[in-house]
């Protein structure tokens, strides 16, 4: 992240440094305070100065509900809550909230997109090379929220002994499924193809579980031995788990969104000692990035 003193941020903007200093005052542009210093970060500006564009008549957008859609995350749930953001939340999967997102149906998406062209250990920019790949998305942010740990969901005590795919696979172990879209099953289509089978060889259980804690309850009832999903969701159904991978779990949404007064009392809250904590209780989360701009088009 690039950073620009006073006298750096004034040129940039063309503002005289007295005019920027009363904007730091009214707390109406992006800075921090370092060592008795005002810092600027130029990414920060850019946004700041585009969500202010304005359009001609005919070039104005509907203002998009404030929910957020996407991927099921309990941390994020909380979050949503806790942070007196009043943003709702829609749960249908990575690839559906991303749609409704080009379409203004959602103000952002919870997003975790998975590929065989990521690295080794599945934790690239998925994430944003979903959004590059987006129609009608030029104006696109893509904010941190948390790293998290998915992997195998399995019942208490692990009676099959499963310690990974290849022993799915080759115990004919019942697999609990996402439907497809979500983050989860990316990730399973994956792990398949690289163990060099594809999901015809899974045992599957055919009818799809709609969020993690449901695939969690299709374990829990004793109709599947496994499923992919987060070891928060496996630790509040009471379920064994058996760690796979950490992935990018990120919050897309439009410039001019990320400026909203609800983003941003969600995007602050971020920052606060609070969500640390609560990520520490649910268990599997690493919010170290949390708040942090991955990519703007």
């Amino acid at each position: 992240m690039e950073f620009l003193t006073t006298s750096e941020a004034a040129d940039y903007l063309r503002l005289g440094e007295r005019k920027l200093y009363e904007l730091v005052t009214n707390g109406a542009i992006p800075c921090t305070k370092v060592t008795g210093k005002w810092l600027f970060p130029r990414h920060e500006l850019d946004l700041w100065v585009l969500s202010g564009l304005a359009r001609p008549a005919g070039m104005l957008t509907a203002e998009p509900p404030p929910v957020v859609g996407g991927s099921q995350d309990e941390l994020l749930d909380w979050g949503l809550r806790e942070s007196g953001s009043g943003l709702g939340s829609m749960s249908e999967g990575s690839a559906r909230g991303l749609e409704r997102l080009q379409r203004d149906e959602v103000m952002a998406v919870a997003v975790h997109f998975h590929s065989l062209d990521a690295s080794d250990n599945l934790a690239s920019d998925a994430n944003v090379e979903a959004l590059r790949a987006a129609t009608n998305l030029h104006d696109a942010v893509l904010v941190a929220f948390v790293r998290r740990e998915q992997g195998l969901v399995l019942p208490p005590g692990n009676p099959k002994r499963l310690r990974g795919l290849s022993d799915v696979l080759a115990l004919g172990a019942r697999m609990a499924m996402r439907q497809q879209g979500t983050g989860a099953q990316m990730l399973l289509d994956v792990l398949v193809k690289r163990a060099g089978a594809t999901m015809r060889d899974l045992r599957r259980v055919e009818t799809p579980s709609l969020t993690s804690p449901d695939l969690a309850e299709v374990i829990r009832a004793g109709q599947a031995d496994c499923g992919v999903a987060t070891r928060a969701a496996a630790r509040s159904a009471g379920l064994d788990f058996v760690p796979l991978v950490w992935e990018n779990f990120d919050l897309a949404m439009r410039q001019r969104s990320y400026f909203r007064p609800a983003m941003q009392a969600l995007i602050r809250f971020l920052g606060e000692r609070r969500l640390q904590q609560r990520a520490d209780e649910l268990t599997g989360y690493d919010p170290s990035p949390a708040g942090q701009i991955r990519f703007s088009a």
